[in-house]
């Protein structure tokens, strides 16, 4: 698809919304695999004999990272043309896949998540100071007010990494609170494409049906542990010089 004309709105908003950017097949590819991980965090905290892992909370907000090193198939939503286009909109001809990630909010006691940028999670838990980079968040549910859709702030990208601070109960690392944000109600299948910048957070989910999102993350160059030299999570290019070089 042709989304060039979206790089201006990223530039100055931060943020841009691609409807409808992943077909049927690509959306039940996600959908399918997301139960499992589920699953796989209910193990883990079974296994440390807690109900909580860092920012999950059993029954309430799971985060489950690093699942197509699990599950390989997802690896034909992480490398698709679709999100080579919506990498080429946004950070330009270069790109480099980062991490992926579930976030699973359940029925009717899903916990917010607190105002944050996605940079401050890297640098708040030992990471390098890097450039900015890409978040594809990707609702596999209709995302609404009322299941804890995202809250952005348009622009705040431009203010640079805030402090960001623990809080107890939650483990969140949480920016001060911001001005009023804009909720993005989004329809499955929606990209909303943000910088690892921008301040968002997102709501309680009210509903009675899980609220299940994908997040895919891109880098404009490796980002690397200092250190050691090696990646700070994955660092597979996708794009070069606005080629797709990386395919599933």
């Amino acid at each position: 698809m042709d989304y060039q004309g979206r790089k201006d709105d990223f530039a100055r908003d931060g943020y841009a919304v691609f409807e409808a950017a992943l077909d049927e097949d690509l959306l039940t590819l996600l959908r399918d695999e997301c139960d499992g991980f589920v699953a796989r965090e209910n193990a883990r905290m079974d296994q440390a004999g807690t109900d909580c892992l860092g920012i999950s909370h059993r029954g309430s907000r799971y985060f489950a990272n690093e699942c197509q090193r699990e599950r390989p198939a997802l690896r034909r939503m992480l490398f698709s043309p679709a999100m080579a286009d919506i990498c080429r909109a946004t950070l330009g001809g270069d790109a480099y896949f980062f991490l992926d990630q579930y976030v699973v909010k359940g029925p009717e006691q899903g916990m917010a998540f607190s105002w944050h940028q996605d940079s401050g999670y890297v640098v708040g838990n030992g990471g390098p100071e890097h450039r900015p980079y890409l978040t594809c968040w990707c609702p596999l549910d209709d995302a609404t007010i009322e299941n804890g859709t995202i809250t952005i702030i348009p622009g705040s990208h431009h203010r640079g990494l805030l402090p960001h601070t623990r809080r107890a109960g939650s483990n969140d690392l949480a920016a001060s609170p911001p001005d009023a944000g804009v909720a993005i109600e989004a329809k499955a299948g929606t990209v909303v494409a943000f910088s690892s910048l921008l301040l968002h957070a997102s709501g309680t989910n009210r509903s009675a049906a899980p609220r299940r999102v994908y997040l895919a993350q891109y880098t404009p160059e490796p980002l690397l542990n200092p250190a050691s030299g090696e990646p700070r999570r994955n660092a597979v290019r996708l794009l070069a010089h606005g080629r797709q070089v990386a395919f599933a």
